[in-house]
């Protein structure tokens, strides 16, 4: 309160706070049997000390360290974060004491800079090579000038969007543009080839202008369409969602910025370069060696197919069904391994380690992963940080291992020879290993609460049936071929010490249950009793019994609770102590309990291995009534994700269908060009296959792409045939037919060449790329490789032969064998 004293108030307050381990040795607690004053420092030890530890840490199985955490805000810059503490941490050192250092155990932009470095480089490398097709092809430098220019100005489009869209330059985005950059020059190849058409049928003094203006105005429409078609069929993997949705979505973005920039400029400003730069000597299509020789080859064949036209559809139903034998031996999995350039181990033991031992094996672990060549830092943790934001029990091990560069590997060595290596190397016994890579595996446990690539959820109402039932699962999966290590939670393993108080024989002393649990708590678990203020900082003052006196079960039961008359009663002869198991963690799904049985696989083909696993499960394993199981980690990811695509693809199909029914304005043509699009999808299955891949979400995106360059092909080709159908006099014949689709075929085989050898030399500096971020862009490049070569020879052979065919069926029977009865129009 407040006391006023000469016309002013003071403030009345008691100062008596405990500043010191002096202070506290002050404290008066009794008297002694004279009547002295009992200190508590006669009675007691007093000292300052930690909590009670849940973590410990160890850098290259050295030693204890202290280890420090960032965490970084939600939507921010994951690069610019980290350069901001790299600042951080170097202002730091510099105040640090002699002997004492701050090392950095995982920096996370190395990988980003790695991969977009990557990728930077390989756009730059598919834009040369594209322009050197380009110049091959049309052996004319300003018109390959002009093509190649729609790339720069496509790609700073597609990353100006980004930037108003606040989409950041990573593996996924800068990588739809890497795929799209052959695909971008489709439109423009096609229309400065039409511009030679025109050029070599001209005089001597041609009005460019005017012949730019026709060319364009001839092909524009179908191919600005074309460009629609392909922006069009990639809408299934805007429509992913979860992991696959958010790491494509980037990627999607971009590609459809890219194209559409493309698409635009095709009939916009490559028109009017065309008339600036296409200009001088034009020389003939033969005159170039390369095009003769794609004539020579391609005319005979040509010339075959249309002869036997039945054997040419029989041979590309045989390629198509060909499609089985890779089908029934590729894989399946969810993601392709991104190689982050650092390995993360997290194995797991058996609940209810000490610290002592957790930091034991930390140590031991280290110094072995250490002994691999190809590592340069390994910085190991158990338990938890002192933070809610990562809530391990000291089981859960988890070691980060950096990598030395690429360069300084051993010649031949891969991240799955150092991951085998490793794991040779590191067999402690009660150790269960599982390799992975840091931000790939924190994904999986954020996402689906595994944190190994495979797991099995096993829930249940009763914590000793799900354990059980998951142990029961683990003896299965370890004799599954494809295995590496598989762990089930022990649920019900926890090693407890039960007090169980004797309330009659309590009662005789005077003394009451709740005594005996003050007691236990207070001697055991220690009772916080005050607080200690210094500053702005508080520490907590702790009571307990002494370790000597608490340290074994024997000791507990001799603990003294004092009774009603003062007499000294041990604990023993008012409770039964004994040791008893029970729960290490509760956890629950959807209201039931719940375990889990995590599996590390030696395989990628995570489809396949669950089939094998379901298998024997079905066969050697009965779960009682109100138990089940369920497959968890990424194989229900890809299930997910197969179940959104098995219904996005076909409405994407359906709505392309009325796109090209808008253009042809007729369904005939449309479902023309469909009827080859499987057979375009052959090659891309077999190029897959022999990469040895597996079918994933990156496999699916790349077949995605495909499907939109194949119904660009059979729409570039209509377009042709139909011009040279459009020349011939009318009525039509079964003669001037034939002779129009070949000369539809042959005298545009070099834009349809082009258009595969830019598609395929875009896509091809990925495919022999091997730096980060490398694998993932591979299997999207895969089957639009493997698609490139089938495609074109469906578009090249059966087309003309199904539209041949159709043609002598649609049009009048009579005019076809006559040519005097009616006028046969298309």
């Amino acid at each position: 309160a407040v006391v006023e004293m000469a016309r002013a108030e003071y403030m009345v307050r008691s100062k008596g706070y405990l500043k010191s381990l002096a202070d506290l040795h002050q404290v008066v607690v009794g008297q002694d049997a004279q009547g002295y004053p009992l200190k508590l420092g006669q009675v007691a030890n007093i000292q300052i000390g930690p909590e009670a530890r849940r973590g410990v840490t160890d850098l290259d199985g050295e030693g204890e360290v202290v280890g420090g955490i960032v965490v970084m805000r939600h939507g921010l810059n994951a690069l610019d974060t980290v350069e901001a503490v790299k600042q951080r941490l170097d202002s730091l050192r510099a105040g640090l004491p002699a002997g004492v250092e701050l090392i950095v155990t995982y920096d996370r932009s190395n990988l980003i800079l790695r991969a977009t470095k990557n990728l930077r480089n390989k756009l730059v490398i598919e834009s040369l090579v594209v322009a050197l097709v380009c110049l091959a092809f049309l052996f004319h430098l300003r018109s390959a000038m002009v093509a190649v220019i729609s790339l720069p100005l496509g790609i700073l489009a597609a990353l100006w969007v980004m930037q108003i869209q606040g989409i950041n330059a990573n593996i996924m985005s800068l990588g739809g543009i890497a795929i799209a950059v052959g695909a971008m020059v489709d439109g423009a190849v096609v229309m400065i080839e039409n511009m030679h058409k025109h050029l070599e049928r001209a005089g001597s003094k041609p009005d460019y202008w005017e012949i730019a203006r026709a060319a364009s105005v001839e092909v524009a429409p179908a191919l600005f369409f074309s460009l629609l078609v392909i922006t069009v069929s990639f809408l299934p993997v805007f429509a992913l969602t979860g992991q696959e949705g958010k790491l494509f979505a980037p990627l999607a973005y971009t590609k459809t910025y890219a194209m559409a920039a493309a698409a635009a400029l095709a009939v916009t400003l490559v028109p009017i370069l065309m008339g600036y730069f296409i200009r001088g000597r034009i020389r003939r299509e033969t005159d170039n060696p390369l095009n003769r020789w794609l004539l020579a080859g391609y005319k005979p064949l040509l010339l075959r197919a249309l002869a036997n036209r039945r054997n040419t559809i029989l041979i590309a139903v045989l390629c198509l069904l060909s499609i089985a034998w890779p089908l029934s031996r590729l894989g399946s999995e969810f993601m392709p391994p991104l190689n982050e350039g650092d390995l993360l181990y997290m194995p797991t033991t058996v609940p209810g380690i000490s610290v002592d031992e957790a930091a034991n094996l930390l140590q031991i672990s280290d110094r072995l992963i250490l002994t691999v060549p190809e590592v340069e830092r390994v910085f190991g943790k158990a338990g938890r940080a002192d933070s809610a934001t990562d809530p391990a029990p000291l089981s859960m091990l988890e070691t980060t291992i950096l990598l030395k560069p690429r360069e300084q590997w051993a010649a031949g060595v891969t991240i799955d020879d150092i991951i085998h290596r490793l794991d040779s190397a590191v067999q402690l016994p009660g150790l269960t290993n599982a390799w992975g890579f840091p931000i790939r595996t924190r994904i999986d446990m954020l996402s689906t609460g595994i944190r190994s690539v495979l797991g099995v959820k096993v829930t249940g109402a009763d914590l000793e049936g799900i354990s059980a039932a998951a142990q029961n699962i683990e003896a299965v999966l370890k004799n599954v071929p494809g295995t590496r290590a598989v762990f089930a939670e022990r649920a019900a393993s926890g090693r407890y010490i039960d007090i169980e108080v004797n309330r009659f024989q309590a009662a005789r002393y005077g003394i009451s249950s709740a005594d005996v649990k003050r007691m236990v708590e207070g001697a055991i678990g220690g009772t916080t009793v005050t607080t200690v203020i210094d500053g702005r900082e508080r520490y907590s003052v702790n009571l307990r019994y002494p370790r000597a006196f608490r340290d074994s079960l024997k000791a507990i039961s001799t603990a003294r609770i004092t009774a009603p008359n003062g007499a000294q009663i041990p604990l023993q002869l008012l409770a039964k102590l004994s040791f008893a198991d029970g729960p290490t963690e509760i956890k629950s799904e959807n209201g039931r309990l719940i375990a889990y049985v995590f599996v590390d696989l030696a395989t990628r083909d995570i489809g396949g291995y669950v089939a094998r696993a379901d298998n024997a499960l079905k066969q050697q394993v009965t779960l009682a009534p109100g138990y089940a199981m369920s497959w968890s980690g990424q194989f229900a990811e890809l299930k997910r994700a197969k179940q959104k695509l098995m219904w996005v693809i076909p409405a994407t199909l359906a709505l392309v269908l009325l796109l090209l029914y808008s253009h042809f304005r007729q369904f005939s043509k449309p479902l023309l060009i469909f009827s080859v699009l499987p057979f375009a999808l052959v090659g891309g299955f077999w190029m897959v296959y022999a990469l040895g891949y597996q079918l994933s979400v990156a496999v699916a995106v790349g077949f995605i792409a495909l499907a939109g360059l194949a119904v660009e092909f059979g729409v570039v080709m209509l377009l042709y045939i139909d011009q040279e159908l459009a020349t011939r006099k009318s009525p039509l014949t079964t003669t001037s037919i034939r002779e129009a689709i070949i000369a539809g075929a042959l005298n545009r085989i070099r834009p349809k060449m082009m258009t595969v050898a830019v598609i395929i030399a875009g896509l091809l500096p990925i495919m022999f790329s091997q730096g980060d971020g490398a694998d993932t862009m591979k299997r999207i490049a895969a089957p639009l490789v493997g698609g490139m070569l089938s495609a074109p020879l469906i578009s090249l052979f059966l087309l003309p032969v199904l539209y041949m065919w159709w043609l002598e069926r649609t049009l009048s029977k009579t005019d076809l064998q006559t040519g005097n009865k009616g006028d046969a129009t298309l």
